[in-house]
């Protein structure tokens, strides 16, 4: 099976998850932004990056490249990923049918690769475990936005010369 079947059935298997869960999906068209996917949860949109992860057979572990790749058909160029690329990375186990679902921040701070352990016989859990099947993580953060949404701000509150408006006036700022 080739990277793109497997990363196909990965964004297929994603939007299993989220129907199930009762959000919404939205594929946008063509291959060239930095998600895969929108969920959309209670109203808020969830840039979604889908990948799929392999096994290593020497090391008996999952692992997923947290890399951007790019080909054509002469070269395949890698590069990272930014905090504003997407929300959410999920990555793909098909043989266990599992997702890890990693907030972008934690998805990038890895190097190159994340190695995913699906065994009992460690003495202690790996730092990706905290993930596995996470989908409250993406709930948490779409309630999160819905209060962080809107910040009233008197005009000329910032201001040394003092408030050259009435207060009444109120302002609303967006989240960047």
């Amino acid at each position: 099976m080739n990277t793109k079947l497997k990363g196909d059935i990965a964004e297929q298997a994603a939007t299993l998850q989220a129907l199930k869960h009762g959000w919404g999906v939205l594929k946008p068209v063509g291959d060239r932004l930095p998600y895969d996917l929108v969920f959309d949860i209670n109203g808020f949109l969830v840039k979604v990056q889908v990948k799929s992860a392999w096994l290593d057979k020497i090391r008996n572990n999952y692992v997923v490249d947290n890399r951007r790749t790019k080909t054509n058909r002469r070269s395949m160029r890698r590069d990272t990923y930014n905090l504003s690329d997407f929300n959410f990375a999920l990555v793909y186990i098909l043989d266990i049918d599992i997702f890890y679902i990693f907030p972008v921040s934690i998805f990038i701070s890895y190097a190159s690769e994340i190695h995913l352990i699906e065994t009992d016989k460690r003495q202690r859990k790996p730092r990706s475990a905290e993930f596995r099947n996470a989908w409250q993580l993406m709930l948490q953060w779409a309630a999160y936005e819905e209060t962080y949404m809107r910040i009233p701000v008197k005009v000329g509150e910032a201001s040394s010369g003092g408030n050259p408006e009435p207060s009444s006036k109120v302002l609303t700022l967006e989240k960047a």
